[in-house]
């Protein structure tokens, strides 16, 4: 299994710590408002990632943290704190609004077919582990005090910027968007570890520590996170793009600062979903929100299938054009296993059932192509086999697509049962379906005069019949 380190900037054959086992961290939102399906497609893709590490047979133990406190609107560490501003938007306190996101959060996952982390922990659950760690970071000399506030020093590292090949001049004021100076920092790139309450007067989430009652920076929390349940050795972090730089250097900074060593060997990076007029976010243009999409008639798992058929190392331009060719995909993929589920299952043919699985693990091998993995399903629906075969291969695939194909084929099919039931309540109808009993063996017994005799009184009462190799269908003109 190759996967695309952004780190090293190559794609690296997996290798976990342990064998067997695989320990995955994934940054989780902060919850001052609804996640934007920008943001979704970025946890859609971890998804993928995890499920079918699963698939493949690794023990995987993923964990997420909720940012609710600390996350400044500036990568700078400066400016409002996004949940405080979220709290003065709708009048509630932050744990409120925090609450209620986190809760909007993974329903929209729910509706994705999301999987749940298997701990999901909120920042302010974990304020000791953050004391504890930045105590240690001034113990080391890697942290130093400074207006009230705990700064990381960068200075004290050997390489800071590992993701990209920055230099110090650009991060001067006003070469970045969002960049201000903050005259307590020895170094332009140094960051804070730790808010005191001189900066945050009106700040609600505040907890006593060594250097004063304030809150932890943004930054900190991962790691501590991470570390608190994954341990010093982390196999893979993911993440959107726009989080290597600073959150994930910064993450690794300090992490490698406490423990003393190599902390996450692969960085897997989700890049942007964009519309025509540039990155999707929060605050410019439609606010397009999974229930949004719900409210204009589109299957969440629509814009599952959407993300899935493009490379997740590729920025994705989002139109409703393009969902809307990934909604009739999606209804056609399950009309073609619900006729699949009308047919003789027949028996699973072992030999192609594994040729088709291989050409899957293949696509998904190579860096998760999912665009690939959706191909090899399109190939498993015109392969010459079993419907059996094909029925077990697509719910095979399906445990890591999560697009519900199966279910989605019997719920279509039930309703086209239902649906024919209801129908077949009409006079009209079921006298033409007994006249067309009686054609069908009019035909059998050779009786074409007969045959042709019930087509002419059905074509006379506005029924057209077509024979089809799948017997005989009628048109009610």
């Amino acid at each position: 299994m190759l996967l695309y380190n952004s780190l090293t900037r190559t794609r690296e054959e997996f290798v976990p710590n342990a064998e067997g086992k695989v320990s995955m961290y994934t940054c989780g939102p902060t919850v001052y408002h609804y996640a934007h399906i920008g943001n979704l497609r970025s946890y859609i893709m971890e998804d993928i990632l995890e499920k079918y590490l699963r698939y493949v047979g690794y023990d995987v133990t993923r964990v997420m943290n909720i940012t609710d406190v600390g996350h400044l609107t500036s990568d700078a560490d400066t400016g409002e704190d996004k949940m405080l501003k979220g709290a003065k938007r709708e009048k509630k306190t932050v744990l409120e609004i925090a609450q209620f996101y986190t809760d909007a959060f993974f329903a929209d996952c729910k509706k994705l077919n999301i999987k749940t982390p298997d701990v999901v922990a909120p920042a302010t659950t974990c304020i000791d582990e953050f004391i504890r760690v930045i105590e240690s970071l001034i113990e080391k000399g890697y942290a130093y005090e400074a207006g009230g506030n705990i700064y990381f020093d960068t200075s004290k590292l050997k390489q800071y910027y590992v993701f990209n090949d920055f230099k110090e001049e650009d991060l001067e004021v006003g070469v970045r968007e969002g960049v201000e100076e903050d005259s307590n920092k020895r170094n332009k790139a140094d960051f804070v570890l730790w808010f005191t309450k001189s900066k945050f007067d009106d700040q609600e989430l505040k907890w006593d520590s060594p250097w004063g009652i304030g809150y932890p920076g943004w930054h900190i929390e991962c790691s501590c996170i991470s570390m608190k349940h994954l341990g010093e050795y982390l196999d893979i972090h993911c993440g959107g793009i726009d989080n290597a730089f600073p959150h994930h250097t910064n993450e690794i900074a300090q992490s490698e600062a406490f423990v003393g060593h190599k902390w996450c060997n692969y960085w897997f990076h989700v890049h942007h979903l964009n519309t025509n007029s540039g990155k999707m976010s929060k605050s410019s243009g439609e606010f397009l929100t999974v229930s949004l999409l719900e409210s204009k008639g589109y299957d969440p798992l629509v814009y599952r299938l959407f993300c899935l058929q493009s490379h997740y190392r590729k920025s994705l331009v989002f139109s409703y054009e393009n969902l809307d060719n990934a909604a009739t995909a999606y209804k056609k993929l399950v009309a073609k296993i619900a006729a699949l589920l009308k047919e003789e299952s027949g028996e699973i043919e072992p030999a192609v059932f594994d040729e088709r699985k291989a050409a899957f693990r293949a696509a998904l091998d190579n860096d998760m192509n999912t665009s690939l993995g959706v191909t090899a399903l399109y190939d498993v629906l015109k392969a010459k086999t079993t419907p059996a075969t094909k029925l077990s291969l697509i719910a095979d695939f399906d445990r890591v697509l999560g697009l519900d194909l199966i279910p989605a084929a019997e719920k279509q099919r039930k309703a086209e049962e239902e649906a024919k039931v209801a129908v077949s309540d009409d006079p009209f109808i079921r006298e033409i379906e007994e006249m067309i009993a009686r054609r069908v063996q009019a035909k059998k017994d050779k009786n074409y005069a007969l045959a042709d005799e019930i087509r002419a009184t059905l074509a006379a009462k506005g029924v057209t019949l077509i024979d089809t190799p799948q017997g005989t269908q009628y048109k009610i003109q």
